[in-house]
């Protein structure tokens, strides 16, 4: 009897074996159904000064191969962010020719703010040819690690959100040699916490009798209840005069605020806007003295 069980033991394991080498075996990974993009081509993401307002990125496409491919559809996946970011202009197509590279601009989807910073970017690219169209999908490494920092900056916010908003709402311009006057409006929700610490330097603008230090201090504490709104001048200047820094702007007019949220401490980006960027940088060239920018 012992005999004969272990013969059936032992084609029941070669059947077993069988079915999951069929199967791919029953622990294995789904493979990714998505082929991968042609040998030689490669994708990485980053993302310039101009693209940080508007939350895009670049997806630099390099074609090492020996042909030329021409891109449709970009888009990125990444357990970072609330579905998946998508190229800019939808219908665009873009010929990379064999040994060149293309920036193909990515809107970003909203963070989600369940997630970890750490994180790994997958793009998918849509190949077009005579015959149609293929998706092939790449890892995509981020080399600076800007998409670690932005999720962690604007996870940061939306705590913040529950406490406060924070926005720029004036603007007085100033003659050459005396200080500006940038409103920064702070109004509190009621329902938690925060500790504004102090807005920071940007390359176009300094705070007026800051000295060496970076920061202009706050030292605003929004308790739970608080809802009456808190107001603070902000005494500006130019941090420099040269003429190609505001025909150049990229971040001059973008602030950062350092905040403190229960044990959390981190960096929120603040935009003055549309409007007032115009104002500032029309009055950085008039205090300069070599017309305005706009």
């Amino acid at each position: 009897m012992r005999t004969r069980a272990g013969a059936v033991a032992a084609v029941a394991c070669l059947l077993t074996m069988a079915l999951a080498l069929a199967l791919g075996g029953c622990g294995a990974a789904e493979p990714d159904p998505m082929p991968s993009v042609p040998a030689g081509v490669s994708v990485a993401l980053e993302q310039l000064r101009s693209d940080v307002a508007a939350r895009q990125v670049q997806a630099r496409v390099t074609n090492g191969s020996d042909s030329a491919i021409t891109v449709g559809g970009v888009r990125i996946d990444d357990d970072r962010f609330d579905g998946p970011s998508r190229r800019v202009v939808a219908d665009r197509v873009s010929t990379v020719p064999a040994g060149s590279s293309v920036d193909i601009r990515v809107q970003l989807a909203p963070v989600d703010c369940s997630a970890p910073d750490e994180g790994a970017a997958r793009v998918v690219l849509e190949l077009v040819s005579d015959s149609g169209t293929t998706e092939v999908a790449a890892s995509a490494p981020d080399p600076l690690g800007f998409l670690e920092r932005l999720h962690a900056r604007e996870c940061l916010a939306e705590r913040l959100s529950d406490a406060a908003t924070l926005a720029f709402t004036g603007f007085a311009a100033s003659p050459g040699g005396e200080a500006a006057t940038l409103e920064l409006s702070v109004a509190p929700t009621g329902d938690s916490a925060a500790t504004l610490v102090g807005v920071e330097r940007t390359n176009l603008i300094d705070f007026a009798g800051l000295g060496e230090d970076a920061l202009f201090p706050l030292h605003i504490d929004v308790a739970d209840g608080d809802t009456a709104p808190v107001v603070v001048d902000l005494p500006i200047v130019p941090a420099r005069c040269d003429p190609h820094v505001v025909q150049e702007d990229k971040r001059g007019t973008v602030f950062d605020v350092r905040i403190e949220i229960e044990d959390e401490q981190g960096e929120i980006e603040l935009y003055v806007g549309d409007d007032l960027r115009g104002r500032i940088l029309s009055w950085v060239g008039a205090w300069c003295g070599f017309g305005t920018a706009g």
